[in-house]
């Protein structure tokens, strides 16, 4: 990030509305910023170069100046884009989000935040979940020190930030970026006391703004529109498609945007919407989810590992894991997240701190595998009757079973489907992936390509073990199992 820093008079009025643009030139191309104001007769313009090489910029408004400077090459990843049904960062990498949820995570104390840090920097997970604005939930109901704007008589005054509120939230996206953790600010959600989700619309548009001028720049910054947006009663579906198109309009980087869900999915085909952030228990549908909406798909809310009342915040480490494998085996991806009640009410989901479960572990080991694939995971589809002649392939469709199935209402139909779900994917020929969740079995049969040699890998999820099964075969196979349940089966191509 480039950063023009300047000492003005501070602004009489609006903090936010200040006419302070800077334009940056490289070549052909031209992008125009705009500046905030910070505090203390502060004032700021930020930048994201994209390309290498000699930029021109020139400052206009209230102040007035002009410069050049070299951006150097790096290899940082940049900003992650989403390229199809996956992640890419600026270097052309796959990036595979793994995330964890602390939604409070910016409104506790320092020392909090900072053991919470210090957790996330021992963790596999490399993309977190919070709030902007404070949170007022069961186990949340602490009184921040600091809020988003200053108030005035009984509403906030969008205009005003509290600046110390800002520098404070900037400092965690940057403390968890130098751990190389991308945050997923999350805009706006129904979990309010303050007023926050009263907001005016063209309020809200205040607000957005000054979130973009102040942290689009940033690389390791994602957008999540909302949590569970459709608890916010109050928005019509054009409010959060406007809202949704404010952003998608002003943010020159063209950082990624979600909308996530409580019950009915936000229309993730808009063309503002990088990729599918749902919160679904239907963790067989993964693969149906890519083909429906052809983006990226995180269940960025599957249920939380813990052992609160609440049913999405009680399942065990197995399950969460569990839904981990299920998800990623499909070529989708899930997020963290952990609920465990305790005397200090300072549970991860909400406040974070340190972990508690028996997840974390094996969710690195599965990351630790996945990490070593040599491409993004697709769903792997595949055809029982391969290599059965058309006659009796023919024979085998028109069975009094099969017919029943086709003769079935649509709904039905899907049902048995998903009952049926094969959690399989693929790396092209590198890398075959089936999970048998909890299905105990003691062989499984596969048709791997005739034409290469593969080494089959069978992995206990939960024991964190990894044991080399077949080597140097094809074709068709019977892989051994151990019966239990937790099981996948990797197979590698082997030149």
């Amino acid at each position: 990030m480039f950063e023009l820093c300047y000492h003005a008079a501070p602004p009489q009025g609006s903090y936010i509305d200040i006419k302070l643009f800077a334009r940056f030139s490289i070549g052909d191309e031209t992008k125009t910023v705009k500046g905030f104001y910070d505090g203390n007769g502060i004032y700021k313009i930020r930048f994201l170069p994209q390309t290498p090489g000699k930029y021109s910029w020139q400052v206009s408004g209230i102040i007035q100046d002009s410069g050049e400077d070299f951006c150097e090459d790096c290899s940082e990843q940049g900003v992650i884009r989403a390229v199809g049904t996956h992640f890419e960062d600026a270097n052309g990498n796959v990036f595979r989000p793994f995330g964890t949820t602390v939604y409070a995570l910016p409104h506790q104390k320092l020392s909090l935040i900072s053991q919470t840090i210090q957790t996330l920097q021992r963790a596999p997970f490399n993309k977190v979940r919070y709030c902007i604005f404070p949170k007022y939930y069961d186990y949340n109901r602490d009184e921040p020190e600091l809020f988003p704007f200053e108030r005035e008589g009984d509403r906030w005054n969008v205009h005003r930030p509290c600046i110390a509120f800002w520098q404070r939230l900037e400092s965690v996206i940057l403390q968890l970026a130098d751990s190389r953790i991308q945050s997923d600010l999350i805009m706006f959600h129904a979990y309010d006391k303050w007023g926050f989700s009263g907001l005016t619309m063209q309020e809200n548009f205040v607000y957005l703004d000054y979130v973009l001028r102040r942290f689009s720049a940033f690389p390791f910054v994602w957008w999540s529109l909302a949590n569970e947006f459709d608890l916010l009663f109050a928005r019509t579906l054009q409010d959060w498609y406007a809202l949704e198109r404010f952003i998608f309009d002003n943010d020159v980087f063209g950082h990624l945007l979600s909308v996530h869900n409580c019950f009915s999915f936000y229309d993730h085909h808009r063309e503002a919407i990088s990729h599918c952030s749902v919160q679904s228990g239907q963790i067989e549908s993964a693969a149906k989810f890519i083909q429906d909406y052809a983006k990226p798909v995180i269940f960025d809310e599957c249920g939380y590992e813990g052992n609160v009342a609440q049913d999405w915040g009680n399942m065990s480490g197995f399950a969460l894991v569990n839904s981990f494998w299920t998800i990623i085996a499909q070529g989708a991806y899930c997020t963290h997240g952990e609920t465990f009640v305790s005397d200090d009410e300072i549970l991860w989901w909400s406040k974070g701190g340190v972990f508690k479960g028996e997840s974390v572990p094996r969710l690195a080991f599965l990351k630790g595998i996945v990490d070593g694939f040599p491409s993004y995971i697709l769903p792997w589809q595949t055809d029982p009757l391969e290599g059965i002649d058309p006659e009796q392939r023919k024979l085998i469709m028109d069975t009094p079973f099969r017919k029943l199935i086709r003769e079935m209402p649509k709904r039905q139909q899907e049902s048995c489907f998903v009952r049926d779900a094969k959690f399989m994917g693929r790396c092209g020929d590198d890398v075959f992936l089936q999970y048998l969740g909890r299905h105990c079995c003691a062989e499984l049969e596969w048709r791997l390509p005739e034409d290469k040699r593969y080494e089959i890998h069978v992995v206990d999820v939960w024991e964190m073990t990894d044991k080399i099964a077949c080597r140097n075969i094809c074709g068709k196979v019977t892989i051994p199992l151990p019966g239990k349940e937790g099981i996948a089966v990797i197979a590698y191509r082997r030149e």
